[in-house]
């Protein structure tokens, strides 16, 4: 009767496939869409990597000037048809006060790296569900700006021969960009369309915006892009037609996030949740050997005894008793 008893299971066993393992209906891109908690060392790579990869190929661009001064001329004739071209007189008057044209200077050449890097530090302390995201946009808007760069050469309006712009670098003396001076020759210097100075200070503003707290901090994320607008414009660094190009990048940058992840980046989850542990769908006759109440261990012994005897009530306090397998004759 034992031996009977082993053969039934043994042949319960082998007549039930093994499912297959169940991955929640995600394959490798499903994997790959879904936010995952940031890796630190992987991001301090990745960043460092793609702003190097950036700087070459934005530097690497042929400095076309005879073209880039022509599409200078024509877009500030374009402004001032459209009534818009002010760039000029902002320069002027802001240059005439040292302290702030200095410190639009300083502003211009640091807080465009600080400020970003700042918020995806934030991003990855503080919002880990979303910095995948949040960072997807940023490296879109970067990159196609180099399209832009390549496709659309532009002086800035410091460099244009009869603009009458005053390049402040210059005149104050001041370490600045790597647009005047002598770092000039390590940057492109016809590579103003689009601005990734419109484009990075928006991001960071908007981000600050829609994911912090504290009120005031968001009117600073509101005020941080404002000020950036009025700096590169008082700099003679950019028209205000460049900001527009800015603009329109990281909008293609968020239209990429949000057909990637199908979200944007702030309607994401704030934490990753962590992936339940793997474990393998029960089958529909799994069970079937329990007696009313017994552990499986216990129900699997004698699988034929247990269901074919009815379950004989226990006194009170005292567990029921365990089955004893079958022995062979």
């Amino acid at each position: 009767m034992g031996d009977s008893t082993v053969t039934t299971l043994e042949g319960r066993e082998a007549a039930v496939p093994h499912p297959v393992a169940d991955e929640s209906g995600q394959g490798p891109l499903r994997r790959l869409r879904t936010p995952r908690r940031p890796r630190l060392w992987f991001e301090i790579l990745l960043i460092a990597v793609s702003y190097w990869t950036y700087s070459l190929i934005r530097n690497a661009v042929p400095e076309q000037k005879a073209e880039a001064l022509r599409n200078a001329d024509w877009l500030w004739k374009l402004e001032q048809n459209l009534g818009i071209a002010v760039e000029e007189s902002i320069n002027h008057a802001v240059n005439s006060v040292t302290w702030l044209i200095v410190g639009m200077n300083y502003y211009y050449a640091t807080l465009h790296f600080i400020v970003t890097l700042g918020v995806l530090v934030w991003l990855y302390r503080s919002h880990p569900g979303r910095y995948a995201a949040t960072r997807l946009v940023l490296f879109a808007t970067t990159g196609v700006a180099l399209i832009g760069y390549y496709l659309y050469p532009l002086a800035p309006p410091r460099l244009m021969t009869n603009g009458g712009f005053i390049d402040t670098v210059l005149v104050h003396d001041t370490w600045g960009s790597m647009a005047s001076g002598d770092l000039k020759n390590m940057s492109n210097q016809y590579a103003a369309m689009p601005s990734m100075h419109i484009g990075w200070s928006v991001w960071s503003g908007v981000t600050i915006f829609a994911l912090a707290r504290i009120p005031w901090v968001r009117v600073l994320g509101l005020l941080y892009p404002t000020a950036t607008l009025i700096v590169i414009v008082a700099t003679a660094n950019h028209f205000w037609l460049d900001a527009v190009g800015g603009l329109m990048c990281l909008a293609f940058g968020y239209t990429v996030a949000r057909l990637w992840y199908g979200k944007l980046p702030h309607a994401l989850p704030r934490r990753v949740v962590p992936a339940p542990p793997h474990t393998h769908p029960q089958s529909p006759t799994a069970g079937r050997g329990r007696a009313g109440g017994c552990p499986p261990a216990a129900a699997g012994v004698n699988a034929e005894h247990t269901s074919d005897e009815p379950s004989r009530p226990t006194e009170a306090g005292h567990p029921p008793a365990r089955p004893r397998p079958t022995t062979p004759a």
